[in-house]
């Protein structure tokens, strides 16, 4: 039993002791925010991103920055402008690789080089680069069906990329793992301390920022010093979105003494400021509940954040709720303006068919069946649009002939009924002065039917009248027959379904850099 007793002792102290060893030997981490980034308000106004320059296919937005858009053939880069000037740090890389296929590629890479890398065939970066790389491959080029792959591979500016194995036998360490279409954003935190180079992979499958795995660890790795950081992605055949949420940089100092520490904090103070900041919260909510509680008319729906600002997939929702509208509008719209083609056309028929059967004699053609032999009539031209305008315009000219002569017979009517009525109202004695009264109204309604008699010859004989006669008519009618109508229908509804699945294709391609 005492021996027992003296084992769990033992045992206890030792893992007390590999605690605190471990507690001791743990780095302190500081913030650089110059080798950083992350939105939202990552874009500058003039179109840069604060300490970092990008290039080839690359376009940075108010919170990403996509490195390559699902094109073939593209390679995008975007790097630091300073040099690293510290020996130790920790990169967490938070990316996404999206696209319709169920294969992808070519990838995406991290590199810490030095000098700065420019555009090439490695991963959109040139070869015999001096540093450290990080490949997630999305494609198989050797046929080993073991992509996606994570690769690490360092370089002293020798060494050829072997394309043809993706690398396998110049890797110094990998895992196999997915990154491609997850329901959150990927995660790949580098840490590089002590000459002992470290990745973890978060899968994507949750949005916790803890549920990491170890990819590879490997000792006694010798980086260059002052080197750069910088995320790159190409594809090839096939395409897929690769884009950069955020590069955040820790540097690591490991823990003396002695030591000043400038900026770093140990976890001792660490935890106080947490212990602090909680109270400091749970303080401030208790003043928001009681001010709702004391004032329900003054509180607003600026506590409820949700309803001004939107995630990431809210907002994809939301411009493909956008396109998806524009694109009916522009379908009813379409659609309007061939129903007002097609009722013009029609209009266009009837109104020409209308004049035809109006003015037109055609030969009875025997019904089918009787033997007799259809008489074919001689071919004359057929009405012509400006013909068709002739005549309607003489129909109105008549028309306000007929007007004119209308107002000037019922002018004369009341003039006669004036003179009637007078000279009822007389007798047989004399007015207006005399005898001459009477003669100078008879006079007046002669001269008024006189006017009456002339207008009316020279309506009838006018030169008008004979010189637009009606032209000949056709034998049969000059309209358009029902299978060149159906043709028509039909080239018309085919062009309007070719035009909206060009717009679609514009729309998506357009989404792809928004």
């Amino acid at each position: 039993m005492a021996t027992f007793s003296q084992c769990v002792f033992f045992a206890s102290l030792a893992i007390f002791f590999v605690v605190a060893w471990a507690d001791v030997t743990k780095p302190l981490r500081k913030f650089e925010y110059k080798y950083s980034f992350k939105g939202p308000h990552l874009i500058q106004k003039d179109g840069s991103v604060p300490f970092w320059q990008f290039a080839g296919s690359a376009l940075a937005g108010d919170d990403q920055v996509r490195i390559t858009p699902s094109l073939r053939s593209r390679k995008g880069e975007i790097w630091g402008r300073y040099p690293v000037d510290f020996d130790h740090w920790e990169v967490e890389l938070i990316f996404k690789v999206t696209g319709r296929g169920r294969i992808g590629a070519d990838g995406l890479a991290f590199w810490y080089s030095n000098p700065k890398g420019t555009e090439g065939p490695v991963f959109g970066n040139k070869d015999y680069w001096n540093g450290l790389g990080i490949f997630f491959d999305s494609f198989d080029n050797d046929n080993q069906r073991n992509n996606p792959y994570i690769m690490v591979m360092t370089n002293d500016g020798t060494k050829k990329y072997e394309h043809y194995n993706d690398g396998l036998t110049q890797q110094l360490g990998g895992c196999l793992r997915d990154f491609r279409n997850k329901p959150y954003p990927v995660r790949a935190k580098i840490e590089y301390f002590q000459n002992t180079l470290t990745v973890f992979f978060h899968n994507g499958w949750t949005n916790s920022e803890f549920d990491y795995e170890l990819c590879m660890r490997q000792e006694n790795v010798v980086l260059p010093k002052n080197g750069y950081f910088g995320v790159t992605a190409a594809t090839g055949g096939l395409a897929d979105d690769h884009d950069a949420l955020k590069l955040l940089t820790h540097s690591l100092r490991p823990q003396q003494a002695d030591q000043v520490k400038d900026g770093f904090i140990s976890e001792e103070e660490r935890l106080k400021f947490t212990q602090e900041y909680d109270e400091y919260y749970k303080k401030l909510q208790q003043q928001k509940e009681e001010f709702r509680e004391k004032h329900p008319d003054k509180v607003k729906d600026q506590f409820e954040e949700e309803k001004f600002f939107e995630d990431t997939q809210t907002r994809e929702l939301r411009l493909i709720f956008d396109a998806q509208s524009s694109i009916i509008q522009n379908v009813k719209a379409l659609s309007r303006k061939l129903d007002e083609i097609v009722g013009r056309q029609e209009r266009t028929l009837s109104a020409i068919s209308a004049v035809q059967s109006g003015q037109g004699n055609y030969q009875q053609q025997p019904p089918p069946g009787s033997g007799q032999q259809q008489q074919i009539p001689a071919a004359t031209s057929p009405i012509q649009r400006h013909e068709v305008d002739t005549i309607l315009n003489t129909q109105q000219e008549l028309q306000r002939s007929i007007r004119d002569v209308r107002n000037l017979v019922g002018d004369v009517h009341t003039k006669t009924g004036v003179i009637y009525n007078k000279q009822s109202q007389g007798g047989g004695q004399q007015g207006f002065g005399g005898g001459g009264g009477g003669d100078v109204l008879s006079h007046e309604m002669r001269d008024t039917l006189k006017t009456l008699r002339s207008d009316m010859s020279n309506l009838i004989n006018r030169p008008e009248s004979k010189s637009a006669p009606c032209p000949p008519m056709p034998d049969y009618p000059a309209c358009l027959s029902t299978t060149y109508f159906l043709l028509f229908v039909i080239l018309q509804v085919g062009l309007f379904f070719v035009y909206v699945g060009y717009r679609s294709k514009q729309d998506a391609a357009a989404k792809k850099f928004y």
